[in-house]
């Protein structure tokens, strides 16, 4: 289960743990390998109940790492499958909300709104078709036109708009979005999550024969936001220091790339690991000395908030934060890491070196971590505050609707593909 997925998992737990009935509409498990799994292979829909969660699985065409064209049909065939299947399988809830990245997914849920005749609600967890843009991804002007232009349909027909960062805020108020639709749902983690560990820090290393060394993680998606390249240049600054061995876990379009890199390097001290479940997540968190949240320096990138820094400092593994913006600042109130330039190999190099200098310093930011996270960042609480600003923002328009014991969203949410 991807970052996205865990937190619309999440909410969705805690909504009908308060009595909601909650319905989420999302594509067949195919994350991370970008393969549908096989028992659900050769169906078009199947419904399951899990944990108090009505799930209506749809089909979608997978194309993990196939190109542009690929990833479009990607994206339409779920757009095309929710719709049509939440629209005949979901009974009329209070609301439809929509969450965002893939971009058509929020499309889908806007246009079922419609046919229900309910209010959207939309998620913004990363501006689309923004980041496409400055990734490089997207590069057509008609097209991004095209895209910027529902984009802005969106916004101005949703009823309320949920980013997860205050900087999406202050984008969304440029773009001419009343401030008072706009409320503020950041990323946390679940305590019942970090309870579930199903392998201890102890028996990673023992597994990868790492119990004497330095170990620095990086622990996500192997794609092209991350410039990876840039750790993989310092892992050779260390090549010749048998005390440090850097660990990668997790799959992505540039995965393969990287292995190329690490093998034209000579990286010895580097171990690539395939996507772990998330309950063995946690062992590979704690058996890290520190992990690495790094993105490029894009503008872009100055407005998110990646979920791992919640797990991190949720089970107070130390952060070298090469992220600017909202995400730096961050780590730096929590006091639980060390925030430098993205791109600078020689940034990350000093950073290494100091925490590895420095074992108190990262036992002071290991507690800091978790005590910041239990008091702010709790996915339960978060929830809670899901539904409250939703009910008041329906008050607003005239809806009814009840915190406790009504019908909730129908949410709308693709699992992601390898991207």
């Amino acid at each position: 289960m991807g970052a996205p997925s865990a937190r619309t998992f999440e909410h969705a737990r805690r909504w009908a743990e308060l009595g909601h009935e909650v319905t989420v509409v999302t594509g067949f498990p195919n994350h991370p390998t970008g393969m549908i799994r096989p028992e659900y292979r050769g169906q078009f829909v199947k419904r399951e109940s899990v944990e108090g969660i009505d799930l209506l699985r749809t089909w979608v065409y997978c194309a993990a790492n196939k190109g542009f064209f690929r990833r479009v049909l990607n994206f339409l065939s779920f757009f095309c499958s929710s719709l049509i299947l939440g629209a005949l399988l979901t009974r009329k809830p209070d609301v439809v909300i929509g969450t965002s990245p893939q971009f058509f997914c929020a499309v889908s849920a806007y246009l079922l709104s419609r046919i229900k005749r309910v209010p959207f609600v939309f998620e913004v967890r990363d501006i689309w078709p923004q980041s496409a843009v400055e990734m490089g991804a997207l590069k057509n002007r008609w097209l991004i036109r095209a895209l910027e232009a529902i984009e802005m349909y969106l916004y101005r027909h949703a009823l309320l708009i949920v980013p997860v960062a205050e900087s999406t805020r202050d984008y969304l108020i440029g773009k001419g979005v009343a401030p008072e639709k706009i409320k503020i749902i950041t990323n946390g983690v679940d305590a019942a999550y970090l309870a579930s560990a199903s392998v201890t820090p102890e028996e990673v290393r023992q597994q990868f024969r790492l119990e004497d060394k330095f170990v620095v993680s990086y622990i996500g998606t192997h794609g092209m936001a991350h410039a990876l390249q840039v750790v993989l240049n310092v892992a050779k600054r260390f090549s010749n220091d048998s005390d440090v061995h850097f660990l990668f876990v997790g799959e992505g379009a540039e995965k393969q790339k990287l292995k190329q890199l690490a093998e034209r390097l000579s990286l010895g001290n580097l171990t690539f690991l395939d996507e772990q479940p998330r309950e063995r997540l946690l062992g590979f968190y704690r058996a890290s000395d520190v992990s690495l949240v790094p993105l490029r320096r894009l503008a872009i990138f100055q407005k998110v908030l990646p979920s791992k820094l919640f797990e991190l400092m949720g089970v107070g593994c130390p952060i070298i934060c090469s992220v600017e913006g909202e995400a730096a600042q961050l780590v730096a109130a929590a006091e639980a890491g060390v925030c430098i330039e993205p791109e600078n190999e020689d940034a990350l190099f000093a950073a290494i070196n100091r925490l590895r200098a420095e074992p108190e310093l990262r036992k002071r930011m290991s507690a800091n971590g978790q005590q910041f996270v239990k008091v702010n960042y709790l996915r339960s609480v978060l929830a809670e505050k899901y539904l409250a600003v939703v009910g008041d923002r329906l008050s607003v328009a005239g809806e009814t609707f009840s915190v406790v014991g009504n019908r909730t969203p129908t949410t709308n949410h693709q699992p992601p593909t390898t991207k």
